[in-house]
């Protein structure tokens, strides 16, 4: 079952990649970009608390289908390029088995513990 989800995952992050190849930016901003929603682990400076609303709201998939929807409705290349993005990196984590954080530890996921429980 968790080979199925992880190929599930990849195949989000194929369709992510799909739609970036429809709008009109040069190849290189897609791999360059994939990695900017982490900059919201920054929250973690704060605390467990805060950096898991921060982290998990850059990493939920509605909130990038919704700004991906925002753009494609108002045609605004730059915010449906946000939402590629956050939905292509969310995908990308969850195939590699990092998950929505829980507010104890940056650890706790949704999809169970990174490494050895802390």
């Amino acid at each position: 079952m968790n080979n199925l989800l992880k190929l599930e995952e990849l195949g989000q992050l194929f369709l992510s990649i799909f739609l970036f190849s429809q709008l009109d930016y040069s190849w290189w901003v897609f791999p360059a970009c994939l990695l900017l929603p982490d900059l919201s682990m920054i929250g973690y400076l704060a605390n467990p608390q805060i950096g898991a609303g921060f982290y998990n709201a850059f990493h939920h998939k509605f909130v990038a289908i919704i700004i991906l929807f925002l753009g494609y409705w108002f045609n605004n290349q730059a915010l449906a390029l946000s939402g590629i993005i956050l939905f292509g990196h969310s995908a990308m984590d969850r195939a590699l088995g990092y998950g929505l954080k829980f507010s104890d530890d940056f650890k706790h996921t949704h999809l169970g513990w990174i490494g050895k429980k802390s």
